[in-house]
């Protein structure tokens, strides 16, 4: 992969753009508008609770070095030299009968250019009850034909393309595209950033799933100018056989993000594969249950995960920020941990959500 490598001093100077500008807003505790509103909002009890936690931190790793709080390796690519963390979680494989997605799939009259809910309904009235059967329908031929031809032998991405010509990004037959991958395909992304725009990428939090569980993978940036060779080494995750990349928010956020910051760098963005947003499932899903519908609101109200010493990750530049002010590792280990939870909840959602709907009866 061709880079433009960053300039020597690219660590120095974004040392010295580091501002404390907040994009965030502290409300008071139990503002569930404000919650379901925004991502960019943090309770005052988990602001001050932060603020409370930096400071022992601080005190806690006072002299203490990078390789004695972490376990990791160094890892070197065309970029440059990063630190990689590697984990092993406990992670399940999903149980899922692919033919209740390809049974779903051909009785959808609906992916049909022409077919909504109450022609659909009529059709089956007249004995339509599958796609195959409307290839004898005068009228909606063609388009079955067409339909038939992307959904048969075709990739799961042009699948995907196809199911969303017709229906809303959230729909479960979107979702049950996914059951086409093995479980090693998925790789499941989340990153944190220095802000919300423009600004680096100081952690890339990956999960694959290998042998019996989750190993997360997370590229860290001890400094600045290591953001190249860590950018570089999470997109090549992208690149192995039969991906299908997996987030929470990620069409939004995260992928525009990693592509702006590769175009950064005179990279190129990653090829096109399957992109599976948990956040437009979950929606789906419970927004008509939960309050909010934050990765730790779901964690806790659906898979029963409680954390301890989190940080908000609104927080978490400012936490990177105290790390390179003052050299003091402790500000940094709070972010791996919330990261590392963060790819680990969101291949546990994900899951969950393919088996409810796919799942072997």
């Amino acid at each position: 992969m061709s880079s433009v490598h960053a300039p020597p001093r690219i660590g120095s100077l974004w040392q010295q753009r580091m501002q404390s500008v907040h994009e965030y807003e502290v409300v008071r505790d139990g503002n569930i508008f404000g919650s379901s509103l925004s991502n960019n909002i943090v309770f005052a009890s988990e602001y001050h609770e932060a603020r409370r936690q930096m400071a022992s931190l601080l005190a806690r790793y006072e002299g203490v070095s990078f390789d004695s709080a972490f376990t990791g390796r160094e890892i070197s690519n065309e970029g440059g030299i990063c630190y990689a963390c590697e984990s092993q979680l406990d992670l399940s494989r999903p149980l899922i009968d692919i033919d209740r997605f390809r049974k779903k799939i051909l009785t959808d009259l609906t992916l049909v250019k022409g077919i909504g809910a109450a022609t659909e309904k009529k059709l089956n009235a007249r004995g339509f009850a599958t796609l195959a059967d409307l290839l004898a329908h005068p009228k909606f031929r063609e388009g079955t034909r067409d339909v038939l031809d992307c959904i048969s032998g075709a990739s799961t991405l042009e699948i995907m393309e196809c199911i969303g010509r017709r229906h809303a990004k959230s729909d479960t037959s979107i979702l049950g595209a996914a059951c086409m991958h093995e479980p090693e395909d998925f790789v499941f992304l989340d990153i944190e950033t220095l802000g919300l725009f423009s600004r680096p990428i100081i952690l890339f939090g990956v999960g694959t799933v290998e042998g019996h569980g989750l190993c997360v993978r997370q590229y860290l940036l001890r400094d600045i100018s290591e953001e190249l060779p860590a950018l570089m080494a999470t997109v090549e995750h992208l690149s192995r056989d039969n991906p299908a990349l997996v987030t929470f928010n990620g069409k939004s956020f995260d992928l525009p993000y990693i592509t702006d910051r590769l175009a950064y760098y005179g990279m190129a963005s990653p090829g096109r594969i399957p992109h599976f947003d948990a956040l437009h499932f979950s929606r789906r899903r419970w927004k008509a249950t939960l309050p909010t519908l934050r990765l730790t609101a779901l964690e806790r109200e659906i898979l029963g995960i409680r954390r301890e010493d989190d940080i908000p990750g609104q927080m978490v530049p400012e936490f990177y920020a105290e790390y390179i002010r003052t050299g003091n590792i402790g500000p940094l280990v709070p972010i791996v941990e919330h990261n590392r939870q963060d790819v680990h909840s969101l291949a546990l959602l994900f899951f969950h959500l393919l088996e409810e709907s796919y799942g072997c009866s």
